[in-house]
């Protein structure tokens, strides 16, 4: 290997069967010592292992655990511990050996010989750091339930530490993959685990378990900044209300001593109770970490409920410091201070939970905010630091208790400043980055949030104030009201759209205000939001105009006049029509109907067919920012049941008279409007168009495949006569999709396949197809992929077998 690798390299595979051979068997120390050598470069110097890697892993791994005690006097000199370690460099030196490795190191857990714990511990330590979050995902419950063992119930200080070690490992490996957007968030998962057994022990200080459980969340915090706020953010709010609520003084001390070992901090601070009562220690300490730590941040919240007068005085005031420090920077600093405000401004948010609180750190919030008009070009203004600002005070919003001060402070003080801001940027003649999409997308929840919860005569006023601004311009009540004259927000002045997105604004404030408010100039405002989500040319302004204009009409009361006009700008006018029949649904109006009539109509149309397909999905969707309960709009129950049963005839007639090329339209529309429906009553309703549903498993867009088959799983948990009749056309769908080259979620189709032969359908007739279909996904790359083939294949093996179904 040494003078002739390209010779053996150009051998493939070959080389290491022929190796895995030799190896098998071999019991002298010596021999196997170079043995390990040899297989340690083949992995380390990239050999081809072809097929036979599970193999190269059971001919080393036999040996494991090390079990060797040399002989008296042994000329040779070969110890234990030299086989432990070229042992334990084959077994972890690739990935590939994960899959194997794991397990084994699972079973060697339970040994009670205590070496052997040992070496399977180290082991695991040693080969998690070669490892990536997928690797590990599998095996996560069965790691965790034998590290948490040996912790637990450790006989050996030895076993104990190398229990947490690996723990430690473990997490650090979780912590540093790079997730992708369809897979899953292990680290979460694993610290899941880890909180649900460990966090209950620490508060209960007369028990054994309160010290291995706090040891075992150390090790996993120590593991990553993102671990330990995880783990931090979960348990140290409840150790400081358990600290705060105990009266016995050795209790107090056990809580004392856990929470240092999550906050790491002198051990003073908590050895004198009387810092704690004088308000004083805590939040000087908290300004001097809250810029290190987003875990100290939530610990900041708790503790400024218990002693909201130290934060004001002592927090607040050091982290507006913080803030606004930027002309003190060199520019190589500013990246890491950009950090750090960024984590003052989520510990604003995160302590003002008293309104004494909010009324002190709201001014700083829309402070910093005004601040950014002053920064236009420089290196330490951040887009992104404007909408965590935003975040901070929608976070208030949701998280304050609701009291006549706190709904004056958003009435009198965060609302007008906030619209003052936007309007003072759209109205400065050149770009500013307050008036980009991102940032008024975030200023819109604030707003929403806050009108939602205020009282009714401050709800009231709001209103008009909202509708005086955008119908007749009036800037009165707004701060530091420099503003031109005869605004006009609700039109697009020529190509300039930096007012007329506002309206998003609006839309904010009027569409979360209790179903009692009344509107002033109604009928105006409607007019005036049609006008211009019909003529205007920029997508947030139209979009935001007709949600506004939807918004209202959800509320409105019964009988006021709804009828509405449309412009010959048809996706505008497409925009507006989608939502109001959304409004009107909701709330079981009758001219609902006429509405949604159009959209049916809507599919055959070259222009606005796909789209029209997809607005049915926002038609049966929860809305985030309009229409919803927690903003007062008028939602009846089982709105989605009611428009099904009432329509679904209509897209099977529409379907059926549609031409081909329409046809994909209304199966898009179909999964839409299924796939939004309760379990329960896709179980009931869907036989009756299961001839569409097969249709739709023959579409080309793989998005409504999926969601077809999404509809169809509950279905064959106890398959209708109507299915059972149409087994061939089913079975014939899903084999095309799984010998698909485009196919993406493959499981999904490799599912229900297993479900139908689980349900006892008489399927045997095509047992001979599927199991052909089912042999290529038994070598697909994903892990997941292959365990449904074989789960699938192996349960159609058993069909028409005596023992099989």
């Amino acid at each position: 290997m040494e003078s002739r690798e390209a010779e053996l390299k150009g051998l493939g595979a070959d080389f290491v069967f022929g190796f895995v051979q030799s190896m098998d068997g071999e019991r002298d120390p010596r021999n196997l010592l170079l043995a390990f050598q040899i297989a340690n470069n083949i992995i380390r110097r990239s050999y081809d292992l072809g097929t036979f890697t599970e193999e190269l892993f059971e001919v080393t791994s036999c040996y494991f655990p090390i079990d060797f005690t040399p002989p008296p006097n042994d000329p040779h000199g070969i110890t234990k511990e030299e086989l432990i370690q070229a042992l334990r460099a084959v077994l972890t030196g690739t990935p590939k050996f994960a899959e194997f490795l794991l397990p084994l190191i699972i079973e060697k857990l339970d040994s009670d010989v205590q070496s052997a714990k040992l070496d399977s511990l180290q082991t695991l330590t040693a080969c998690v750091s070669q490892y990536e979050h997928k690797d590990l995902a599998e095996f996560l419950e069965g790691l965790w339930a034998s590290l948490r063992r040996e912790v637990f119930q450790t006989s050996s200080e030895k076993i104990e530490s190398a229990g947490l070690t690996a723990l430690t490992a473990l997490t650090s490996c979780l912590s540093r993959s790079v997730l992708n957007s369809d897979s899953e968030d292990s680290l979460r998962t694993f610290l899941d685990l880890v909180l649900n057994d460990c966090k209950h022990h620490l508060c209960e200080p007369d028990l054994k378990l309160v010290w291995p459980s706090a040891k075992l969340l150390q090790a996993a915090c120590s593991a990553s900044t993102r671990a330990s706020h995880i783990v931090t953010a979960a348990v140290m709010p409840s150790l400081i209300e358990q600290y705060s609520s105990r009266t016995q003084v050795p209790q107090k001390h056990q809580h004392r001593s856990v929470c240092c070992v999550f906050l790491r901090i002198d051990l003073w601070l908590f050895d004198n109770e009387l810092l704690w009562n004088q308000d004083v220690a805590v939040p000087l300490y908290l300004c001097r970490v809250s810029a290190c730590s987003l875990a100290v941040v939530e610990c900041a919240g708790a503790l400024a409920q218990l002693y909201p007068a130290a934060f004001i005085t002592k927090l607040i005031p050091r982290l507006k410091k913080e803030m606004f420090s930027d002309n003190r920077r060199e520019p190589s600093e500013l990246h890491s201070h950009n950090a750090v405000r960024q984590r003052c401004l989520s510990a604003l948010a995160a302590v003002s939970k008293q309104p004494s609180v909010v009324l002190e750190s709201t001014p700083v919030l829309l402070e910093r905010q005004g601040h950014f008009l002053l920064l236009l070009g420089s290196a330490s203004f951040s887009v992104e630091e404007v909408v965590l600002a935003c975040r901070s005070l929608q976070r208030i919003a949701e998280q304050v208790q609701d009291t006549e001060k706190t709904g004056r402070c958003f009435h009198d003080i965060i609302i007008p400043r906030l619209l003052s801001l936007a309007l003072q940027a759209g109205s400065s003649g050149c770009r500013s980055p307050l008036v980009e999409e991102v940032v008024l997308s975030a200023m819109v929840p604030v707003i929403s949030t806050s009108c939602s919860r205020l009282q009714p005569t401050l709800a009231g006023q709001t209103a008009s104030r909202a509708v005086s601004l955008f119908l007749d311009g009036d800037v009165s009540f707004l701060p530091d009201n420099s503003f031109p004259s005869h605004i006009q927000l609700l039109k697009q002045q020529g190509d300039s759209w930096s007012q007329s997105q506002m309206v998003c604004l609006l839309m904010g404030c009027m569409c979360s205000l209790p179903c009692s408010v009344e509107v002033p100039q109604v009928d105006q405002l409607l007019s005036q939001l049609e006008e211009m989500s019909c003529t205007c040319s920029h997508p947030l302004s139209y979009t935001a105009a007709a949600k506004c204009f939807a918004g209202l009409v959800n509320k409105r009361p019964l009988g006021q006049c709804l009828d509405c006009t449309t412009s010959a700008v048809r996706t505008q006018a497409f925009t507006l029509l989608i939502w109001v029949a959304k409004a009107l649904l909701l709330r079981y109006h009758p001219l609902s109907t006429a509405l949604t009539d159009k959209l049916f109509s809507l599919l055959d149309d070259a222009e606005l067919g796909a789209t029209a397909a997809n607005g049915f999905s926002l038609l049966m969707s929860d809305s985030v920012d309009v229409l919803n309960r927690s903003y007062h709009a008028d939602v009846r129950i089982m709105y989605r049941q009611r428009f099904f049963s009432e329509n679904s005839a209509k897209l099977v007639q529409g379907f059926n008279a549609a031409p081909q090329e329409k046809k994909p339209n209304y199966l898009k529309a179909l999964s839409n409007i299924v796939n939004k429906l309760p379990k329960q009553v896709q179980v009931t309703e869907l036989p009756a168009l299961l001839s569409l549903l097969l249709e739709a498993l023959s579409c080309p867009d793989q998005g409504v495949q999926l969601s077809t088959l999404s509809c169809l799983e509950p279905v064959l948990i106890d398959p209708p006569l109507a299915l059972i009749q149409q087994l061939e056309a089913l079975v014939s769908r899903l084999i095309a999709l799984i010998c698909s080259p485009a196919m993406v979620s493959e499981k999904s189709y490799l599912r229900v396949l297993s479900i139908l032969v689980q349900k006892h359908t008489p399927i045997l007739p095509f047992r001979a197809r599927v199991l052909q279909a089912l042999a290529p996904p038994l070598d697909d790359r994903k892990r997941l992929v292959r365990s449904e083939a074989v789960q699938a294949r192996g349960e159609w093996f058993l069909v028409g077998s005596p023992g099989g179904r």
